[in-house]
């Protein structure tokens, strides 16, 4: 039988956490870092389609920062669309090894111009040679149409290396509530969660 949740884990005492969820966060990162976590920055970001279907698939965290928390994507791929149609969105990260979950509800809403650019110069020149064929999810009849829309995309970025997809966007997820969860080897569980009210952050304890 495979084990769940055997420990042992950080301690967390709840009065000690500060005032607004993004330091504690931080916090975590850091501490999932140090425990040797790989993509620590990982996390599942989920979606609503145009049907009401959930959707959901693993991102990485780009940058965080006051206005909240930050991932890329291509545009018109399904991520982008159902942003799109309803921006209302699901955050979720996992550090098993530290028994902790955090996740979060919130708007996510299109950064700067100059932060998008800036975004997709920094990706690795693969990375931004597939963003230039911009087909994310459409169905693909060979490797070959795949190696050759890349070679013709690498190529121009060669010649152009400062172009800049007009599909590719920046998101960044501004936060109604975030859940911190530390998980205990007796499912005594401490669920801290910050819901944002007119005159700041208010926290409040659940139950396991």
């Amino acid at each position: 039988m495979l084990t769940s949740l055997a420990g042992p884990f950080p301690a967390f005492d709840v009065d000690l956490t500060p005032d607004e969820p993004r330091e504690l966060f931080s916090d975590w990162l850091r501490d999932a870092i140090a425990a040797g976590i790989r993509e620590p920055h990982a996390m599942v970001l989920s979606t609503v389609d145009e049907s009401g279907v959930p959707d959901a698939r693993v991102l990485i965290l780009k940058n965080l920062d006051h206005r909240g928390w930050h991932f890329a994507t291509t545009g018109n791929g399904p991520k982008g669309r159902q942003i799109a149609q309803n921006p209302t969105v699901a955050l979720t990260f996992y550090w098993p090894v530290l028994g902790r979950q955090v996740r979060l509800h919130g708007m996510a809403l299109q950064a700067e111009v100059h932060e998008r650019d800036a975004d997709f110069r920094a990706r690795a020149p693969g990375a931004k040679a597939v963003a230039m064929v911009g087909r994310q999810s459409e169905v693909m009849g060979s490797r070959q149409e795949l190696d050759d829309a890349l070679f013709l995309q690498s190529r121009r970025l060669q010649e152009e290396p400062d172009l800049v997809s007009p599909s590719w966007a920046l998101f960044i997820v501004m936060p109604h509530d975030v859940e911190f969860w530390q998980g205990d080897s007796e499912r005594r569980h401490h669920r801290l969660r910050y819901k944002r009210e007119k005159a700041g952050w208010i926290k409040e304890q659940l139950w396991p």
